[in-house]
């Protein structure tokens, strides 16, 4: 089995350990490594340069977000699975590509698997764990979803269900995973195990501004694949009491 790991850049000069966690992953299986930039004008291609024969593919241009970059990388993989790895991801230990491999080719179909994630400083600290636990249809409509990094899907599943929605530019990785796993309801399983640490600080969190886009964005995918409802919920919990509303 191959296994493409894609990860999309700009100016960010972590993308050093991001490669070097993948490929000190210790398993039988071929792995191909996808680097999309988004044309860097700091130190971030010069250390790209020196894992040159490391990396399969290696794109360097403007590009239309992260989540366009992402596309491109899974548009030019090859591997039967493919993950994302972001410049400030790195994967927790040395078996993680191990255990996805075994998922993907066990007895089970499995259409994706996800896992656990870890939030660490730059100092080392562990800042917030985020246990995602199995999935249950219910646990979207209380604000439940993977965290994406840790998310593994076969490249039949992109092809037949389309990658990330640029109309969503912070929110296309939680529309994705809520339209495989809940409209189209792709097989998918759970690892109990840590297997991304990422930075603190992402693009959806890092401003009260994008905290609100975000939002919207969510609720858009949901009204957008029919599940209006489920966006509501989560929102108007708070109130349940108050106006006597009974919310399923």
């Amino acid at each position: 089995m191959k296994i493409s790991i894609v990860t999309p850049v700009l100016n960010d000069v972590r993308v050093g350990r991001t490669i070097e966690s993948v490929l000190a992953q210790q398993h039988k299986h071929e792995v191909e490594v996808i680097v999309v930039d988004a044309g860097s004008t700091d130190g971030t291609l010069a250390i790209l340069e020196r894992y040159r024969g490391r990396i399969d593919v290696l794109i360097s241009e403007p590009d239309q977000g992260i989540y366009d970059g992402m596309n491109k990388g899974i548009s030019y993989a090859t591997g039967e699975v493919v993950g994302i790895l972001n410049s400030d991801d790195r994967y927790n230990d040395p078996l993680v590509l191990r255990d996805v491999a075994d998922t993907f080719g066990g007895d089970e179909a499995v259409d994706a698997c996800y896992g656990d994630m870890v939030y660490i400083d730059e100092a080392g600290k562990l800042v917030r764990s985020w246990k995602a636990g199995r999935n249950h249809p219910a646990g979207w409509y209380s604000g439940w979803m993977p965290p994406h990094p840790t998310f593994f899907v076969r490249r039949q599943v992109y092809e037949r269900y389309g990658a990330f929605d640029l109309q969503y530019p912070i929110a296309a990785d939680y529309e994705l995973m809520l339209r495989l796993m809940l409209k189209h309801k792709i097989s998918v399983k759970y690892l109990d195990r840590v297997m991304v640490e990422m930075a603190p600080g992402g693009t959806s969190t890092k401003s009260l501004k994008n905290i609100i886009k975000a939002n919207l964005e969510v609720g858009r995918a949901c009204r957008r694949h029919g599940l209006w409802q489920m966006f509501l919920v989560p929102v108007l919990k708070p109130f349940r009491k108050l106006f006597q509303l009974k919310l399923t």
